[in-house]
């Protein structure tokens, strides 16, 4: 009755199409050798093999949305990263917001890949070529911004809100008025400074949590 029902709400949205209903994970895991799903609609208590055992055996699911009857099971849902918990009976408006946060996590991502990995910069005296992938992290410095990369440093007259603009938002996050930093260049966190090498940058009180929340996904 729970996938009967799941069936009916994904036909009446034009962005989501059935590929697959499977009765356990068994014929779920036979669905994704042979074709890509980008999103699982998955119970917890299956014969065979758990919702929570498949996810923990598969190296890189598509998103999931675990659909229960049972709420303890939400913490550990969680724990492995899944897009969201519906408790049965699920209503259609739950459903709907569900697998819109879905779909705009796929919009984000499709932009993110979008985005170029360059940028010039004009410096005092030319324009300078900025590897994305290469920055450490960016200082501003009211009408001027200092951008680090392993190698170099380059003086740029930019306002850091502008130049913000210009930077892949998966990659980079401002943890500080003056500071962006390159989120996979981060080698250490400690109370309030955070630590690019042999750099460490302040990390104000309004971006803590958000910083914290980046790295654990790393």
């Amino acid at each position: 009755m729970a996938r009967k029902g799941l069936q009916g709400y994904i036909e009446k949205l034009g962005f989501l199409e059935l590929v697959a209903v499977c009765q356990d994970a068994v014929q779920l895991g036979n669905v994704l050798k042979e074709q890509a799903v980008d999103l699982i609609f998955l119970d917890i208590e299956m014969p065979y093999l758990s919702g929570v055992d498949f996810l923990s055996g598969i190296a890189h699911p598509p998103k999931v949305i675990i659909v229960s009857a049972y709420e303890q099971y939400a913490l550990k849902g969680y724990e492995l990263d899944v897009a969201d918990y519906l408790l049965k009976p699920v209503s259609f408006e739950r459903f709907l917001k569900a697998v819109n946060k879905v779909y705009d996590q796929f919009e984000k991502e499709n932009r993110d890949q979008a985005q170029p990995g360059s940028t010039f910069v004009k410096t005092s005296q030319k324009y300078e070529k900025v590897n994305f992938e290469d920055i450490l992290f960016i200082e501003g410095m009211e009408n001027y911004i200092s951008i680090q990369t392993a190698d170099n440093k380059f003086i740029a007259h930019y306002k850091l809100s502008a130049f913000i603009e210009k930077l892949p938002p998966r990659n980079f996050v401002q943890i500080h008025k003056s500071f962006v930093v390159n989120i996979d260049k981060v080698t250490s966190l400690e109370g309030n400074q955070l630590g690019i090498g042999s750099y460490k940058l302040p990390v104000s009180r309004n971006y803590s949590a958000q910083i914290r929340e980046m790295l654990l996904k790393q």
